[in-house]
């Protein structure tokens, strides 16, 4: 259970007034997501032109999907304990010039199994950038709108998805694939200047000991991951770990398939990768509501209604054989209901979690859940082997959207009522 004494300094920081630094930090953190969105994307922007460049068979760059998401999940496990213990800034830095470069060399892979390896250093690097994002973001933000500015801040990630998609769709018209990736090194590497210059450190990290009277300031001086399974968390962990391993499989089996998907549906790379790129911008409409939802109404009303809505969209999606507009609507709802729904998962879990634990109660939700994210190259891989009509592998995510729905229906379970979403000393 959360403790009820805080000193004057914690207090402040948890009553703090938004201004031009707290903006700062949720524009920078916001940059660094649009660069993660982009880079998570490209590797299924590029299998539509890779499979006629290397002549192998879609299911053949699962490989190259489950090292992607193998990256991330250690990326996302380490940095839990980095961020909470060394500091977030040092932890984006890495982070950010580990996938700018990685990227670039994914550009002039000659094998699979060479872009296999550097799509895990990718990972490794989104992975670590995700989790220092939230943290930070988390920790210049007030209580009262903790899950909203992690959203709009987890906004970017879709935004780079859909920019990038639709500049990528208009460049593989005049280039190869490799340009997606030359893309995806060149602007995050641009951006860790700007990061080293700009960015502050945690504002709970800067403090000196016994600056803050006589209740220490919420930072982590055990171990952080144990503090995941204490006073009181457990139930928490738990039915987070299932939200994000069920909402990760889902968005990226559409993140990694959908392009390849309407492909072979009869699209041409540069029109699969356009219609794909309306998945991210219906993740970012969901922002301008999810956040504030489930800030007034709490992630057990809110987001659970909105992954059950998702049942219906991917259903459609799946078993309707429509009219290329009504095609991209669809898709475009879709993509309000699964990426909009791990965004909305990821303002709760930052929201959630006590500052001494955010980066690591984070970090390890999206580590756990990228298990479901290495789960989905092989289901999507398996299912286009046996045969199974192109769009029908996406039926499997109404299952998983409906898990995720109950699981988090259930956080009304977490605790006493010192526990619930709304209480300042939660976190």
């Amino acid at each position: 259970m959360a403790e009820a004494a805080f000193s004057a300094t914690e207090s402040a920081l948890e009553n703090q007034r938004i201004g031009a630094l707290q903006i700062g930090v949720v524009a920078i953190c916001t940059l660094i997501q649009m660069c993660d969105g982009y880079d998570v994307g490209s590797i299924g922007w590029a299998v539509p032109s890779l499979t006629h460049a290397w002549n192998l068979p879609p299911p053949a760059f699962s490989t190259a999907f489950v090292w992607s998401s193998v990256g991330v999940m250690v990326g996302a496990l380490a940095s839990g304990p980095i961020g909470d213990r060394f500091g977030r800034k040092p932890l984006l830095l890495a982070s950010v010039t580990i996938f700018g470069l990685a990227s670039l060399l994914s550009a002039v892979a000659p094998s699979l199994a060479m872009l296999s390896l550097w799509r895990f250093f990718t990972g490794l690097g989104i992975g670590g950038a995700f989790s220092g994002t939230v943290a930070l973001t988390g920790d210049y933000t007030p209580q009262r709108l903790r899950a909203t500015m992690i959203m709009a801040q987890f906004a970017g990630a879709p935004l780079g998805g859909f920019v990038g998609g639709l500049a990528v769709a208009a460049l593989l018209a005049h280039f190869g694939w490799e340009v997606i990736f030359v893309i995806g090194g060149v602007f995050p590497l641009a951006l860790v200047p700007v990061m080293a210059l700009w960015l502050p450190e945690s504002p709970r990290l800067d403090i000196v000991p016994g600056q803050a009277g006589s209740h220490p300031v919420d930072i982590a001086v055990g171990n952080p991951i144990k503090m995941l399974f204490g006073r009181g968390y457990a139930l928490q962990t738990v039915l987070l770990w299932v939200i994000y391993f069920c909402s990760l499989l889902n968005l990226f089996l559409f993140v990694y398939w959908l392009p390849e998907v309407l492909h072979l549906t009869g699209m041409t790379p540069p029109q699969a990768v356009f219609a794909s790129s309306i998945v991210p911008l219906g993740g970012i409409f969901a922002v301008f509501y999810l956040g504030p939802l489930i800030d007034r109404f709490g992630p057990e009303r809110a987001l659970a209604l909105h992954y059950a809505a998702g049942v219906l969209f991917i259903a459609l999606i799946a078993l309707v054989a429509l009219p290329y507009f009504a095609l991209l609507i669809v898709i475009f709802f879709a993509g309000t209901t699964v990426i909009g729904s791990q965004n909305g998962a990821n303002g709760t879990c930052g929201a959630l979690y006590p500052a001494r634990m955010r980066t690591t109660g984070i970090g390890w939700a999206i580590g756990i859940g990228r298990v479901g994210s290495i789960v989905s190259p092989i289901l999507g891989g398996y299912l286009l082997a046996r045969g199974l009509p192109p769009t029908q592998i996406f039926l499997s995510a109404c299952l998983f959207a409906l898990v995720a729905a109950v699981a988090t229906a259930l956080l009304v379970l977490r605790g006493s009522s010192s526990f619930k979403f709304s209480a300042v000393h939660n976190c």
